[in-house]
């Protein structure tokens, strides 16, 4: 794949991204770091460019933590009703068979008492 060189400013620094993502995702994510940073100054403007910085990682890195661990729970979900889904559909399967043996044994039935 071929490789972006993108140019981002965040916290009033330009940085420039080699990436093989699009352009404009890199610029995106970007624009929200750096409103994350500005936000946190406006809110707080006693902190430094790099301290801003450190608490949006650390906001990005909970959330990023948070959203794996939901993931993971959501594909221990679908397994759990994969497996529940292949017992239900053997269990229709078996009460499929026994109907099937039951209307047989009753068409049998029926033919005994005809033939009475």
């Amino acid at each position: 794949m071929n490789k972006n060189k993108v140019q981002v400013r965040i916290g009033g620094a330009s940085y420039t991204i080699v990436t093989e993502d699009d352009s404009e995702y890199v610029e995106e994510l970007a624009e929200f770091l750096n409103n994350e940073i500005r936000s946190i100054c406006n809110a707080n403007p006693t902190l430094s460019i790099t301290q801003a910085a450190v608490l949006v990682a650390l906001d990005q890195a909970d959330a990023c933590r948070k959203a794996s661990a939901g993931a993971d729970n959501l594909r221990v979900q679908i397994k759990d009703y994969l497996e529940e889904s292949a017992r239900a559909r053997m269990e229709v399967e078996v009460a499929r068979r026994e109907v099937e043996r039951l209307n047989r044994e009753i068409s049998d039935l029926r033919n005994r008492l005809a033939d009475k």
